[in-house]
């Protein structure tokens, strides 16, 4: 249902997206933004994952964003984790929260349980497909990226999915993903609409590697009014750009960006982590000025080379 049909219910005021959360003030006024995704440990032992994030808060980071079964891979769950960073480290977190897995009933638990925590940021994504760590699982899906988008946009007005008053409404800001080199352009730019009018504020597009394919998709999407924020994936190896090229399904590596690496690996692994992190600052410097923010991967739990992309020198 688009978010023009969503009414609260009388005596409930929904909260504007500049006094939910500082991403969100940064959001609405139209300042860049500067955020780094971290995965959630694999155990329960969270003094990595906190140490992580107080590094880049010391960095300047304006949000650390966790990952919600990143290739569908067991790890803790994406709300308890961001909850730990916001609750012992003062760390703004911004929920990665895929409907992969997860009835509608579950779902709306989590997300009411995510509110009373303090949690004000999400990026809903569909999920990746398993893969294959627990096998004979099979995926669950109940509704997609675009549903749960407008599941939020109601919570947000004090609505549960059916209509039923639900009290204080809750105070998300809601993200969203996008695909810049998706095969059907015609699609992607489709569903970012239908995202946009479900109810979503931002947009996380996939890794960049090329700036001229973001340029394409920013100006195409400028009549959607929705800030842009461009994801950057410092890479630290050849082997990790050959797997995102080959083996990750809508992220678009050109063949000179491997080329580059393959040269750089030659003289030594030392040499290749510094030039997928210049690759990972260039492509940063071209494409900010057509977005809003970025969003660094820290691949293979690497926070220290997105460290290295966000250093002001």
């Amino acid at each position: 249902m688009s978010r023009a049909a969503v009414s609260a219910p009388a005596g409930v005021k929904p909260v504007p997206l500049a006094d939910r959360s500082r991403l969100g003030g940064k959001l609405a006024k139209g300042a860049f933004v500067t955020t780094v995704e971290v995965a959630p440990p694999k155990g329960w032992d969270t003094a990595q994952f906190i140490d992580q994030a107080e590094a880049l808060q010391a960095a300047g980071v304006d949000a650390v964003a966790v990952l919600d079964g990143p290739r569908a891979v067991t790890r803790m769950g994406a709300v308890p984790a961001a909850a730990l960073l916001r609750q012992r480290a003062g760390v703004e977190p911004i929920v990665h929260y895929a409907c992969r897995d997860r009835h509608m009933f579950s779902m709306i638990s989590d997300l009411l349980g995510a509110a009373a925590s303090g949690l004000r940021n999400l990026l809903i994504v569909t999920g990746d497909p398993p893969a294959g760590e627990l096998p004979g699982f099979s995926p669950t899906v109940d509704i997609d990226s675009i549903g749960l988008t407008n599941v939020v946009y109601r919570l947000n007005h004090g609505l549960d999915p059916g209509g039923n008053p639900i009290g204080e409404p809750t105070r998300f800001v809601i993200g969203v993903a996008a695909n810049q080199s998706a095969g059907d352009l015609e699609r992607e730019y489709s569903r970012l609409a239908w995202k946009v009018d479900a109810g979503a504020e931002f947009a996380v597009t996939q890794p960049v590697f090329d700036p001229d394919a973001l340029a394409a998709f920013a100006r195409r999407a400028e009549s959607l009014h929705i800030p842009i924020v461009a994801g950057i994936w410092p890479l630290s190896s050849l082997r990790n750009a050959e797997f995102l090229a080959n083996e990750v399904p809508g992220v678009l590596v050109p063949a000179e960006v491997v080329a580059r690496m393959r040269k750089a690996e030659e003289r030594s692994a030392g040499a290749a982590e510094a030039e997928g992190v210049a690759i990972a600052r260039e492509m940063m410097a071209a494409v900010r000025s057509l977005v809003q923010g970025v969003q660094v991967s820290a691949p293979l739990g690497r926070v220290d080379l997105a460290l290295r992309v966000v250093a002001t020198d």
